[in-house]
């Protein structure tokens, strides 16, 4: 039987980043809640559930910036997102 998994250590954030839709055009403010090795939960101001399964998470509005990311689970205006 394989171990189980670990879920990585989350740290609280609450800081402002940005998340870049279509190669880097569409850049929307975000709000990081909480924060792993592993991933992370964004807030935005609108409803999550026409995001794409992969965007760019980051800390500056500059779109060479930041880390790929899956979106894996989507709840109103809160998404769940694993770096990739």
């Amino acid at each position: 039987m394989p171990p189980p998994k670990k879920r990585a250590a989350r740290k609280l954030l609450s800081k402002h980043a940005w998340i870049t839709l279509d190669g880097g055009f569409a850049a929307r403010h975000c709000l990081v809640q909480d924060i792993s090795d592993s991933g992370a939960k964004i807030t935005l101001d609108e409803d999550t559930s026409q995001l794409p399964g992969v965007i760019r998470l980051a800390f500056a509005r500059d779109s060479r910036t930041g880390r790929s990311c899956q979106v894996v689970w989507r709840r109103g205006k809160s998404a769940g997102i694993k770096f990739i």
